[in-house]
């Protein structure tokens, strides 16, 4: 999209606001239509998920977050809006999918909406034009190899 002249808008809701991955390098070399945006609370997926108060707190941020990209999907100043990770906050039940499918219903029409992770359910399928599966056959961190600048962040 921004290779087309486009402008987009990509809200990671699982890396920390303060890990300088290439994304948000990137995002600063293409300031004027990028948008690049992450939860401003911190959170370690590995940590996190169970501590129940950690998951309460996670869980009243990103339903805050997706009801401020609702109002910029409604709005339309965004070509296309990527919702990295929003699928596996799904599957955890850290987000909810009322607020995720206003989001998709409520959009302007020009808006381009792209959800990525893993887990996707049959309702999230059905709902998708596009669902495209990726399948991990071996990775790194198998081998207790942490995230690597320029690979994974």
């Amino acid at each position: 999209m921004l290779g087309a002249g486009g402008r987009v808008y990509i809200c990671q809701f699982l890396k920390p606001a303060e890990q300088a991955s290439g994304e948000v390098i990137s995002a600063r070399q293409f300031a004027e239509n990028l948008t690049l945006e992450r939860l401003e609370n911190d959170w370690d997926m590995r940590k996190s998920l169970s501590d129940v108060q950690e998951a309460k707190r996670m869980r009243r941020a990103i339903i805050k977050k997706l009801g401020e990209i609702k109002q910029l999907a409604q709005a339309g100043g965004y070509d296309m809006i990527v919702l990295d990770e929003i699928v596996f906050c799904l599957s955890k039940k850290l987000a909810r999918w009322e607020d995720v499918a206003e989001i998709i219903e409520d959009r302007a029409g020009h808006v381009e909406l792209v959800l990525t992770g893993r887990g996707a359910d049959d309702k999230l399928i059905a709902r998708a034009d596009l669902v495209t599966e990726m399948q991990e056959v071996k990775h790194p961190y198998q081998q207790n190899i942490m995230a690597r600048k320029g690979i994974e962040y």
